[in-house]
Order: structure tokens, then sequence, then C-alpha cells
């Protein structure tokens, strides 16, 4: 399973809270342009532990959770949609919610996901997180890319005054 997530009107979110139809073209990626779509792959979990170490306020901390939890489920009744197999809801964020998460990346700098990875690859489980250890390669290099390509979706959002849709696929 991956978090998904999809850029989209206030009107097409309001459609979504009302039909499942609807929420299940957009979780099916064919009613959103394909740039308003984001697969953040298995990237949440250890942008979560990089950010709980990075010396943010808590009103920072609060607003970077909120972009891969959402804030409310967009419709229950799509967990008994056919064809679904949800383990977690679909949540949103209405647009100003957008826009709080966007002003939130924006204050943390790449380079400081950068510098909380630690160099020593027995630290990289204890304080990334077993996800962490399977990532391979650059894993400072590669977290500070997927901290800037949500930045950068979610500032999208917050400047076109988009909902965000949340999901794990």
């Amino acid at each position: 399973m991956t978090q998904q997530l999809a850029r989209v009107p206030a009107t097409r979110l309001a459609a979504c809270r009302r039909s499942v139809d609807a929420l299940h073209e957009l979780c099916s990626f064919s009613s959103t342009p394909a740039e308003d779509y984001l697969d953040m792959d298995w990237w949440p979990a250890t942008l979560k532990r990089a950010w709980a170490l990075i010396e943010a306020d808590d009103r920072t901390l609060a607003r970077l959770r909120r972009c891969f939890d959402g804030e409310e489920e967009v419709n229950p009744a799509y967990r008994d949609h056919p064809g679904t197999i949800w383990e977690h809801p679909v949540t949103a964020l209405e647009p100003p919610q957008a826009g709080e998460v966007a002003e939130a990346l924006r204050a943390v700098t790449p380079d400081a996901v950068r510098a909380v990875v630690p160099s020593d690859p027995d630290r990289i489980e204890a304080e990334l997180g077993k996800g962490a250890l399977g990532m391979g390669g650059d894993l400072a290099g590669q977290l500070a890319r997927e901290h800037t390509v949500l930045r950068d979706f979610y500032e999208e959002a917050a400047r076109r005054r988009l909902a965000v849709v949340l999901w794990w696929d």
C-alpha cells in the first residue's frame, strides 16, 4: 500500500462527500488531471519520523502530520464500496487547511530534513524506523527530495486554492 494524494477543487471534494461513486472515480485516478495526483509511495512514515527530529515548534509539526493524515473522512460509506479494501479511511484537507500545510512544509528546508538522517547506518532504524532501511542509496538526499516534492505539491494546491484528498492504495 502506498500513500496517494490528489488536489481537487472544493466542489469536487463536496461531490465526493455526497457520492461514493464520485470518490471512487477520484481514487481510481480517472476524475482529475494526472498532474494533480501524487504517489508518495512508502515515504510518509519516514518523513514523519524525520520531521519529529527537526527542531520545529509544535504547531508546525502538527500541520506537517496533517499533510499525510488529513482531517476528516471524506465519505464513510466508501469503506463498503465494491472492490475497495481500505484499511485507512480516505481523508481530506479543505483549501485553507492545505494552505496551512504548505506553510509548514515551507518552514522546513530540505537541508534540515537531510541533516536529521544519521550518518551511522546502525542509527537509521532507531531514528527513522525500519522502513528507512529498505530505501537504499543516499537516504538523506532521497528524503530531502521527497520533502521537496511534497512541499511543491501542497504549494500548488494552496496557490490554486484546492483541497487535498489522501488515501492509501
